[in-house]
């Protein structure tokens, strides 16, 4: 369902029917939450849920999100609960209400295994330490680096945050202890120099004042798991000592992750095919009010296009799938949200397509149209049209290959398109270089093809 009542509260449940919760999370936060190498959403928090779920007579539903961004959802009502390796803090209390603790959590520092310079926290003096939004590693960071001289710098997810410090530009990053030691077991290329420090631990969310049953359930089930011995079952699955890697090579990666690639490739071009289709009947709507002698009809057109040109195609993102259902209180699908981002964003562009291709044709071709007898807008669609769409099918072209790329930026609300599904398989097996070489190889494949195809498409066109 597109539209339904808002989820600020859990749906009541017909008799005899198990209730089902939305729940976001991560998915870039091993050993916590990631996907496996069949696509299944795995790691400590996902079978904790589940299992709780199970215990207490609910399903719950996945709704895989960055870190901000499932802060958001709880928020928004978009979901019901958030489950993320999320550190119970005071500062956090005043928005949300926290489960029992189920994670003991920690901070430890680490470097590539080929840094012999740096063995503490004395050694970062003048540097630069990577962090990921919203840790305690981020917290504990901020605490001592007046004490220690260094600086911090902010990342959306830890693979990104690792990528950085192989890279040089920072030195070292500060990280929940059991992350460290999974990316540590996968052959991340790291290793830990400090010992532990004490950390705050991990609860379930909820927004402040609502879905209190949900709540009241997941402690419930929290302190059965424990007396049943599964809860330490799922820690040792992914905290023991049996942990294998797999293989990394370029060969071996895309023997191993091509389906759930093909399945991000696939929605991309979905996402990209149904929003130009879109925008191209908003460009030609509003690029003809562009150039239309109504003045009301101008200044429609031309706000839409200030509007949509003139912001963040990210900011559009957050407000269409974040803003507008907590304002009118309904929820939207994150693909819906999706399509009209796009094709709002697009369709601006195309309606100065529009309004450039119309004003390319000489005036005269009009007046001469109008002085046989001919209607304007017969005029414009016999006559003008023609004429300026061959000028127009280029930008076409461009603004087609550009809304392609656009569509990462759709991974912020939890779409899983092929750059968001490069770095959900990056968080399991932290082999930043080699995915983003095949992710990037893909994007240009596919591409170049569509540029192929259209630059026949505008030779027949024009012939």
């Amino acid at each position: 369902m597109v539209f339904a009542p808002s989820l600020a509260a859990a749906q009541p449940t017909p008799p005899g029917e198990h209730p089902t919760y939305r729940i976001a999370t991560d998915i870039t936060f091993a050993p916590f939450e990631f996907q496996n190498e069949n696509g299944e959403l795995v790691g400590i928090d996902m079978d904790l849920i589940r299992a709780i779920g199970e215990d207490q007579g609910f399903d719950v539903e996945i709704q895989s999100v960055g870190f901000d961004s499932a802060l958001q959802a709880v928020t928004s009502g978009q979901v019901h609960g958030m489950i993320a390796g999320m550190s119970i803090t005071d500062e956090r209390k005043a928005t949300f209400d926290f489960s029992d603790p189920y994670f003991d959590s920690g901070v430890q520092m680490a470097v590539p295994e080929s840094n012999e310079d740096i063995n503490g926290y004395e050694d970062l003096a003048g540097k630069q330490v990577a962090v990921k939004n919203g840790t305690e590693g981020a917290a504990f960071a901020e605490s001592i680096k007046d004490q220690y001289g260094f600086t911090t710098k902010y990342f959306a997810d830890s693979s990104s945050m690792f990528s950085e410090v192989r890279t040089g530009n920072s030195a070292a990053v500060f990280e929940d202890y059991p992350v460290l030691a999974y990316g540590i077991k996968q052959g991340n290329g790291f290793k830990t120099v400090t010992e532990k420090e004490p950390g705050a631990s991990y609860g379930f969310a909820v927004a402040k004042g609502r879905n209190a049953q949900l709540l009241e359930s997941f402690n419930a089930g929290l302190a059965n798991l424990k007396d049943s011995g599964e809860y330490d079952e799922i820690l040792e699955t992914y905290l023991g000592a049996d942990a294998s890697n797999n293989d990394n090579s370029i060969l071996g990666l895309i023997k191993s992750t091509y389906p759930q690639l093909l399945e991000g490739l696939w929605l991309t071009i979905v996402l990209t095919a149904v929003s130009i289709a879109i925008a191209l009947v908003l460009g030609a709507i509003f690029g003809l009010f562009r150039v239309s002698g109504n003045i009301v009809l101008r200044a429609i057109g031309t706000t839409y296009v200030d509007v949509f040109r003139g912001t963040p195609l990210l900011v559009q993102a957050f407000f269409i799938y974040f803003g507008i259902p907590t304002a009118l209180g309904f929820q939207m699908s994150a693909f819906t949200a999706g399509v009209i981002t796009l094709s709002l964003n697009a369709g601006a562009y195309m309606a100065e397509i529009m309004r450039g291709g119309i004003l390319s044709v000489d005036k005269g071709q009009m007046e001469a149209s109008r002085s046989l007898g001919i209607s304007y807008l017969k005029s414009m669609r016999k006559v003008v049209m023609p004429q300026a769409i061959r000028t127009m099918i280029p930008s076409y072209i461009n603004q087609f290959v550009i809304t392609l790329k656009d569509t990462s930026i759709l991974s912020v609300i939890g779409l899983a398109e092929l750059t968001q599904t490069g770095r959900i398989i990056i968080a399991r097996n932290f082999q930043s270089f080699n995915m983003w070489l095949i992710i990037g190889i893909m994007y240009f494949i596919i591409i170049m093809a569509l540029t192929k195809l259209s630059n026949r498409l505008e030779k027949r066109i024009n012939a």
